[in-house]
């Protein structure tokens, strides 16, 4: 059946961008990932990759939030797309040439944290503008199951396909971000320009003092960032998968596509059936679950078992992620989006890049196994700790 969401014309191209982009992005992470443990066998440097895409977003977020706010987010996703469609080209070089090292891995990471610092709060910014305001959770978690199509597929794709080298899966790459630009050169925004207020400390960190003062939502992005944070494994993927399970970059391919598998298929449920009461007690609980998804997963040995445990860790994920995406926007006004969005970015950021900078430390001191163990239970002492620092979070009955 048609979805009715894909009438709004701009939101189908804005769709489509994000599938084709989040694919190619995470194509090149896999093979990126791959190289790195090829060429140091070493978890810290696995967890530094993760560094290395956070730190633009902190360092450029008061700067990212106050454009998004002030310029055409359609350009700027232009601009973003075309960026990455540059690194994939670099990329191409460095393999044909046979002149990748450490180093420059880690500039390839840096590079594209960079690209995120802007991607990430426009397209959250501008996802507002594409549909109304009554229909947005169910946007948001179309949205979501399809970035999680692309989840599901880049990996994977990235994985078999690396087997022909390294320079198809970045030259597939390539193609995808261009593609991502004409379909963003295609979306049309209704709305009035924005006023151009002037820059001042006050409006630099509004988007900040918008979530401080509503606790409700910043206990929502808290809990998710630390949950993660302890909880992730990703950057170790490529441990397990040698060392562990036993398995080539095709079994890494899936490994990382899992939890997406679990993802998709809990966004497409609450697309058709939004979260409708019991919010924060759902929140919660399904935080809980992706801990013990975790753990289960750190202490397992069979490759089939892996598979299943995150992709279960992925379906609760993604519970979080539309309530707290929700949330978010359904609370700022649009005049605030890029600044919200971007301060919510690094919340997102620090939960995913620099959880995985922390599970390569950690793994360097303890091991992989005992790393991912600790941050399953981590991740069930924030939860047990968030329940009684954010009593209305707990409480929260409804989204709207």
């Amino acid at each position: 059946m048609k979805n009715p969401l894909f009438t709004y014309r701009s939101f189908l191209y804005f769709f489509l961008c994000r599938a084709a982009t989040v694919t190619a992005n995470q194509m090149i992470m896999v093979v990126v990932a791959w190289q790195m443990y090829d060429l140091t066998h070493s978890a810290f440097d696995l967890g530094l990759i993760g560094l290395f895409q956070f730190l633009p977003s902190l360092a450029l977020m008061l700067a990212v939030g106050h454009i998004i706010d002030r310029v055409d987010r359609r350009r700027i996703l232009m601009w973003v797309l075309g960026w990455q469609a540059l690194i994939a080209a670099v990329l191409i070089m460095s393999t044909l040439q046979d002149w990748q090292s450490r180093e420059m891995m880690f500039g390839v990471a840096l590079a594209l944290g960079a690209a995120r610092a802007f991607q990430m709060p426009t397209q959250q910014a501008l996802t507002p503008l594409l549909v109304p305001a009554e229909v947005l959770p169910r946007a948001l978690a179309t949205s979501a199951a399809g970035m999680e199509v692309a989840v599901i597929s880049g990996p994977a794709l990235g994985g078999f396909l690396y087997v022909a080298g390294a320079h198809v899966v970045y030259g597939i790459c390539f193609t995808l971000f261009t593609a991502g630009i004409i379909l963003a050169a295609a979306i049309r925004l209704d709305h009035a320009p924005r006023e151009r207020t002037p820059v001042t400390a006050e409006s630099l960190f509004a988007g900040l003092v918008f979530i401080w003062r509503r606790k409700v939502v910043l206990g929502a992005v808290s809990l998710d960032l630390f949950a993660v944070l302890f909880g992730g494994a990703v950057a170790l993927l490529p441990i397990f998968a040698k060392d562990i399970l036993h398995v080539d970059a095709w079994g890494l391919g899936l490994l990382r596509s899992a939890p997406a598998v679990g993802a998709l298929l809990m966004s497409l449920y609450l697309a058709r059936h939004p979260i409708q009461r019991r919010v924060g007690k759902i929140l919660f609980g399904s935080v809980a679950l992706y801990g013990v998804a975790m753990l289960v997963f750190a202490l397992s040995t069979s490759f089939m078992l892996s598979l299943l445990v995150l992709a279960l860790a992925g379906g609760f994920d993604m519970v979080s992620v539309i309530i707290r995406s929700s949330l978010v926007q359904l609370d700022t006004p649009d005049h605030m989006r890029g600044r919200v969005s971007a301060a919510n970015s690094i919340f997102v950021g620090a939960s995913n890049q620099l959880g995985e900078f922390e599970s390569g430390v950690t793994a360097g001191w303890f091991g992989a196994v005992p790393s991912v163990v600790i941050g399953g239970i981590g991740t069930l002492a924030v939860v047990a700790a968030w329940m009684k620092l954010f009593p209305s979070l707990l409480k929260r009955e409804k989204l709207i």
